[in-house]
C-alpha cells in the first residue's frame, strides 16, 4: 500500500494481470447528483461490468452502494497519473467513478503524461453515466434557499410583505437590462426574478395554516399552461398569434369566471400600464367604452395611453425611451457648462 491509498491487485474477475501488448483503457466515469443514485445509462453499466478494476478516490461516494449490490468490486483508492497507466498495462481496462469535484488533478497528470510524449498512453475515455435534464439546476437553487431560509438569520425572518418592494425593484431591473440589450445584465436580472419566487415559495412553507411550496408553484403554472394551449396539448388548431391569444382568453375566462373584463387588473401598477390595460381589456372585449371627459393631464395622459395602446404601443416603454434621451440631453447640458 502507497501514500495513495492504491494497491495494484487482481482485476474484479479474479485473473491475474493480462499479458496483452495493448496498453489498456482508462474510463472516467462521471455522475450527477441531481439524478438519483443508481440510475446510470445502459454503456456505464456495460462499461463498470467489463473492467478489469472499477476505482473510486472517496468511500462515501452515493453511486458506492448500489454499484455493489449490482455485483461490482470497487476498491476505494486514489492512484496517481502514473500508478493509474502503470495498472492498465497488459490491456486492462481501469474505470475510475470520479469525485463531485471531477479529479482534476488525475486528469491534469494524465494530460502532462500524453503531452510529453514519452508515455504509451492507455485510450481515455470519458463517460458520462448520468445526465442532468434542462431545469436540473433549479434543483440545486430549491436546496440552496432552503439551507438560507434555516441558517440566515435575515433571510429566516422575511415575509411575503417585507419582500414584496423587493419583488418590483427586480421587476424593473429586468425590464431595463431588456430594453438596454445587455445581455449579460438580462441573465443576472432573471436570476434575480427567479429568487422571488424560490424565496417567497419557501416561506408559503411555513405557513401554518395553508402553506405550499416550489413545486405546487410549478405544478399549478403547468397545469395552467397546458389548459391554455389547447392548440398545443389538445385538439385546437390555431396558426396566427392572434387565434392563440383568442384561445388564451377564451379558456381564461372560463377559469376565472369574472362578471367585468376590468377583473383582475391590478391597480397599483404603474399609471400609465394601468390605463393601456384597461383599455386593452375593453378593445379586446369589444366594448365601445368612452374615454372619460375631464380636466387636467390625467385625462389627457389617459387619452394617450389608450391611443398608445390602439396603436400597439406600450406607453411605458415608450416614455422611457423618452425619459432616457432626457436624461442624456439633461448630462451633455451639464458637460457643456
Amino acid at each position: 500500500m502507497n501514500a495513495t491509498g492504491f494497491e495494484p491487485a487482481p482485476d474484479q474477475h479474479g485473473h491475474g494481470p493480462r499479458t496483452a501488448p495493448a496498453p489498456g483503457r482508462i474510463v472516467l466515469l462521471t455522475t450527477s447528483h441531481r439524478v438519483a443514485p443508481g440510475l446510470l445509462s445502459w454503456p456505464a453499466w456495460q462499461a463498470l461490468h467489463a473492467a478489469d478494476r472499477v476505482l473510486c478516490a472517496d468511500g462515501a461516494h452515493p453511486q458506492l452502494p448500489y454499484l455493489r449490490e449490482a455485483g461490482i468490486r470497487v476498491d476505494e483508492a486514489a492512484p496517481t497519473a502514473e500508478e493509474l497507466v502503470g495498472v492498465c498495462a497488459g490491456g486492462n481496462t481501469v474505470v475510475v467513478v470520479a469525485t463531485g469535484e471531477g479529479e482534476p488533478a488525475l486528469t491534469d497528470g494524465l494530460a502532462r503524461m500524453a503531452g510529453s510524449g514519452r508515455v504509451e498512453m492507455p485510450e481515455l475515455e470519458l463517460l458520462p453515466a448520468s445526465y442532468d435534464l434542462p431545469g436540473a439546476r433549479l434543483l440545486d437553487l430549491v436546496q440552496v434557499m432552503d439551507r438560507i431560509r434555516v441558517e440566515c438569520p435575515w433571510s429566516s425572518q422575511q415575509t411575503h410583505k417585507g419582500l414584496a418592494k423587493y419583488g418590483i425593484e427586480e421587476a424593473y431591473e429586468l425590464v431595463e437590462a431588456i430594453e438596454e440589450g445587455d445581455r449579460d445584465e438580462l441573465r443576472e436580472e432573471l436570476g434575480d426574478v427567479l429568487l422571488q419566487v424560490i424565496f417567497h415559495s419557501r416561506i408559503a412553507e411555513d405557513d401554518p395554516e395553508t402553506p405550499f411550496s416550489i413545486d405546487d408553484v410549478a405544478g399549478g403554472i403547468v397545469a395552467k399552461l397546458i389548459h391554455r394551449h389547447p392548440h398545443v396539448f389538445g385538439d385546437e388548431t390555431a396558426t396566427t398569434p392572434e387565434e392563440v391569444k383568442a384561445h388564451w382568453l377564451r379558456t381564461k375566462a372560463m377559469e376565472k369566471q369574472r362578471t367585468s373584463v376590468t377583473e383582475g387588473v391590478p391597480l397599483h401598477q404603474p399609471a400609465l400600464a394601468l390605463a393601456a390595460k384597461l383599455a386593452s381589456r375593453a378593445r379586446t372585449a369589444g366594448l365601445t367604452a368612452p374615454l372619460p371627459n375631464g380636466e387636467g393631464i390625467g385625462y389627457e395622459l389617459l387619452t394617450l395611453a389608450a391611443r398608445a395602446e390602439a396603436e400597439g404601443t406600450d406607453p411605458e416603454a415608450a416614455l422611457r425611451a423618452a425619459a432616457r434621451a432626457y436624461r442624456d440631453a439633461i448630462r451633455e447640458s451639464e458637460q457643456g457648462s
